[in-house]
C-alpha cells in the first residue's frame, strides 16, 4: 500500500482530482456548475443514447417487415396468378397457331380431294423402344376413327391407324415392316410395294419392292400411292427414290425410298376416315413387327 502511495500513478490521480475539484469550485463560483454537469452528463450518456437509438431502429424495421409480410405475400400471389394466365394464353396461342397451319393444309387437301373425310389429330406419345417410330394420337373411336384409317400430313403418307381406343389411337408408320402400300413411280408409271426394312429404319428410310427389272426408275423420282386394294387413296405422296439395286433374285429391282413426311418428328396429322373406293378389314401384311415376335435378322 505504501509503495502505491509513493508511486507516480497515485501522484497523477491526486493531481487529476485536485484539477477536477478546482474546476468545480470555479464553476460553482461563476454560477455555471449546472452547465458543467449537464455537459458532463451529455458526454457520459451519448454512447448509451446511440445504442438505444440503434436498438429502437432495428426493432422498428423488424416490426415494419412483419407488418408488410401479408401485403408482400398477397402481391406474390397476384404476380403468380398473372404469370399463370400469361402462360395459358401462350399455350392457347401456340395451339391456335398450329391448328391454323393444320387447317390450311386441310383446306388444300380437301379442295384437291373432296371425297376425303378428315379428322385432325395431335401426336401425344411415342414408343421410344419402337424402331419404326410408331406413335399415339389424341383421337379415337368417339371421333369416328377406325383401324386401317390412313394417316397423313400435308407432305404425304405417314402410316395407318393400327389400334383404336375410345379417345386415342396407335399409329404404325410406313417404316414398319408390318405395313405395305401399293405405289407407283409418277414418272415411269412402274408399280411396286413400299414397306419397312429393319436395316433401313434407323435411317428413316423404307424400300420399294417388285419393280420391273427393265424399269426406267431413277433417283429423285416421286413415288405415290396407287390406290389398288382400297387401303390408301390414290396419289398420296410417299417419298422419293434415294437409290436403286437389283433384287437378290435378279428378277426385279428394289429402291430405297426417303419418305416425304417427317416420320420421326411429326406432331400433327390428319386421319382419313373415309374416301371413295376405301375398303375395310385391312390391317397390314401377315408379317409381324419385331416388337410383336417377328424376326429381327
Amino acid at each position: 500500500m505504501q509503495k502505491f502511495l509513493k508511486s507516480w500513478y497515485f501522484k497523477i490521480l491526486c493531481g487529476l482530482a485536485v484539477f477536477a475539484v478546482a474546476i468545480m469550485i470555479r464553476a460553482a463560483a461563476s454560477g455555471s456548475a449546472e452547465v458543467f454537469l449537464s455537459q458532463a452528463a451529455s458526454v457520459v450518456s451519448q454512447p448509451f443514447l446511440k445504442i438505444t437509438s440503434g436498438i429502437t431502429e432495428s426493432v422498428g424495421n423488424f416490426l415494419d417487415r412483419f407488418a408488410n409480410a401479408e401485403e408482400n405475400y398477397l402481391r406474390v400471389q397476384e404476380l403468380e396468378e398473372e404469370l399463370r394466365i400469361a402462360n395459358e394464353k401462350l399455350v392457347d396461342y401456340e395451339q391456335k397457331k398450329r391448328e391454323n397451319e393444320q387447317f390450311r393444309s386441310f383446306l388444300g387437301l380437301k379442295e384437291t380431294n373432296p371425297d376425303y373425310e378428315f379428322e385432325p389429330a395431335t401426336v401425344i406419345g411415342r414408343d421410344s423402344t419402337n424402331r419404326f417410330y410408331s406413335f399415339t394420337i389424341d383421337r379415337g373411336s368417339i371421333h369416328g376413327i377406325e383401324a386401317a384409317d390412313p394417316v397423313i400430313t400435308a407432305d404425304g403418307l405417314v402410316g395407318i391407324v393400327w389400334e383404336v381406343g375410345l379417345t386415342y389411337s396407335h399409329v404404325r408408320t410406313i417404316l414398319d415392316i408390318s405395313l405395305e402400300a401399293g405405289v407407283y413411280d409418277i414418272s415411269t408409271r412402274d408399280s411396286g410395294i413400299v414397306t419397312g426394312d429393319i436395316s433401313l429404319s434407323s435411317e428413316r428410310l423404307c424400300k420399294l419392292k417388285y419393280l420391273p427389272k427393265e424399269s426406267g426408275i431413277a433417283n429423285g423420282n416421286l413415288i405415290v400411292t396407287s390406290g389398288i386394294g382400297g387401303v390408301f387413296p390414290k396419289d398420296l405422296p410417299v417419298g422419293t427414290v434415294k437409290s436403286i439395286e437389283v433384287d437378290s433374285s435378279g428378277l426385279s429391282l428394289t429402291a430405297v425410298i426417303s419418305p416425304s413426311a417427317d416420320i420421326e418428328n411429326v406432331t400433327d396429322v390428319l386421319v382419313i376416315k373415309s374416301f371413295n373406293g376405301q375398303s375395310t378389314g385391312y390391317i397390314g401384311s401377315s408379317e409381324p413387327s419385331p416388337e410383336e415376335g417377328g424376326e429381327t435378322e
